[in-house]
């Protein structure tokens, strides 16, 4: 007779990234500015990445890491003045009064560059990590023009 899958898979994180001309984050809520930015250039110009990342019940009040990462078209690291354009960082959210237990917590970042001089006429993609580890549709992906 088969046994029953007992494993257990917590609930795993959500995350939605956005890039947009300007982000800013107040009172836990994302104020975007241009959002849904998918084509820049060709000169270098201010970008930003709005992300909004869903944490499990059972994830809160638990510190957590997270890496933005910026890659080619080919997946290598996007280097700037020979360092990769990658930035990290640590979130906790909290359990609020008054939200029903078992609710996705959100935790908002915003994330504003300077010009970033990207060469033209190719595709870049900014990858989400959470604890070391991703998933396919945390990304946000535009092109340069040429």
């Amino acid at each position: 007779m088969d046994q029953p899958d007992l494993s257990f898979n917590p609930p795993a994180f959500r995350a939605i990234i956005l890039m947009a001309d300007a982000v800013q984050v107040t009172d836990g809520k994302l104020f975007i500015l241009g959002g849904g930015l998918g084509v820049i250039g060709p000169r270098p110009q201010h970008i930003s990445v709005a992300v909004r990342i869903g944490v499990p019940w059972d994830q809160a009040n638990v510190k957590h890491h997270w890496r933005l990462d910026l890659t080619d078209e080919d997946g290598h690291a996007v280097l700037i003045r020979e360092k990769p354009v990658s930035l990290n960082g640590q979130f906790e959210a909290g359990r609020p009064a008054g939200v029903a237990p078992g609710s996705e917590l959100w935790v908002p970042l915003g994330i504003n560059f300077g010009a970033l001089p990207l060469p033209r006429g190719q595709r870049f993609t900014w990858q989400l990590f959470i604890n070391d580890e991703s998933n396919d549709h945390w990304t946000a992906s535009f092109s340069v023009r040429p």
